[in-house]
């Protein structure tokens, strides 16, 4: 594994539990409508920050482009959770947001 990966994928794995803690949350939370593209984004971003961190654990040759979709992803997460005033959002938000500038980072 290449060690400049290293803060990408903790970063990663960071976001990954701050987007089922969300996912979790949003469910239980009153006007359930008014929070599915948060939900919907949580699972997307979850998955992707997954994937990118295995990507860079097994040093894919294809990590670069799959970081850039990650950071695609956690950036329309981030802006999503940004909206709502829940404090799970709002840590979501600030953990997509780092991820998404750790990532475009390594995909340069």
């Amino acid at each position: 594994m290449n060690h400049n990966y290293h803060d990408c994928i903790r970063a990663c794995l960071e976001c990954l539990e701050a987007c089922n803690i969300c996912f979790d949350k949003c469910l239980s939370e009153d006007h359930l409508n008014m929070m599915a593209d948060c939900i919907r984004l949580d699972r997307e971003c979850a998955e992707i920050c997954s994937f990118a961190a295995q990507s860079m654990q097994r040093n894919s040759p294809f990590a670069a482009q799959i970081c850039q979709l990650c950071a695609e992803i956690c950036e329309a997460c981030g802006n999503e959770c940004k909206k709502h005033e829940h404090d799970h959002c709002q840590r979501c938000a600030e953990a997509c947001f780092k991820c998404a500038e750790m990532c475009r980072s390594m995909a340069s």
